[in-house]
């Protein structure tokens, strides 16, 4: 009923930038809040940044000062500017957002399928 689609990762050498993407689309009523987790290899899935519909953030630690997250509520999509990046942010980042569909307005929460980030020189 609802897809995320993610867009944007691929490979940036250390001190680059990069945005990446995602597309909400399906049967959607109303986006609550969407946001950035990652995974490595081996570890459990972190929040990286989240944004509220009403314009509120949240950062982890380690990419305030380099990374921003906004929205398009038009567009049902969620964007994440990475700046300054690191090679230890070479990861899969997924896309989160919680999601009121049509079908009763109950709200769920959905994930897109993970772009690659890669910093490398």
């Amino acid at each position: 009923q609802v897809q995320l689609v993610e867009s944007g990762g691929g490979l940036v050498q250390p001190g680059g930038s990069l945005r990446i993407s995602c597309a909400a689309s399906g049967s959607i009523f109303r986006i609550h809040a969407m946001g950035w987790y990652r995974q490595a290899p081996g570890k459990q899935r972190e929040l990286v940044a989240s944004l509220t519909r009403l314009g509120s953030t949240n950062y982890t630690e380690s990419v305030k000062d380099r990374f921003t997250i906004s929205r398009d509520n038009d567009k049902r999509t969620v964007y994440l500017q990475m700046n300054s990046l690191k090679p230890e942010d070479t990861v899969i980042y997924y896309c989160n957002a919680d999601v009121q569909i049509l079908l009763g307005y109950k709200t769920y929460a959905y994930w897109g399928q993970g772009t690659q980030v890669t910093v490398s020189s």
